[in-house]
């Protein structure tokens, strides 16, 4: 499995922007496809957006559609999460997750690498 570190969390006002990254180990990332999740306080952590191994397929839950944006590089082992037009419903800590076989999910279940989390806090 490939280790997964998030970054670039932080405190925006609504209607910022944040891009998180997720920087993978090892040589086989091409391989996975990619999420990111969310948990806010309280809650139970929810499904944002996923990538194919390729970057050919996107999915995202219906909350973000249209504002936020999953992509990869898989020249720099990376992923990403724009976030756009941000709200305050968005204050979570965003984990992401990789998938060994390249299956496209929506399921934590289905990923078996997981990042430590970095938190978004979104202030009005």
């Amino acid at each position: 499995q490939v280790q997964l570190v998030e970054s670039g969390g932080g405190l925006v006002q609504t209607g910022g922007s944040l891009r998180l990254s997720c920087a993978a180990s090892g040589r086989t990332f091409i391989r996975y496809s990619m999420a990111w999740f969310r948990q806010a306080p309280g809650k139970e952590r929810e499904f944002v957006a996923a990538i194919s191994w390729s970057g050919g397929s996107l999915t995202y839950a219906d909350s973000v559609k249209g504002r936020f944006t999953i992509s990869r590089d898989n020249a720099k082992n990376t992923a990403y999460l724009q976030m756009n037009s941000l709200k305050l419903e968005d204050t979570a800590v965003y984990f992401c997750a990789g998938n060994a076989y390249g299956t496209m999910s929506y399921r934590e279940g289905d990923f078996g690498s997981w990042g430590q989390g970095t938190q978004v806090t979104v202030s009005s």
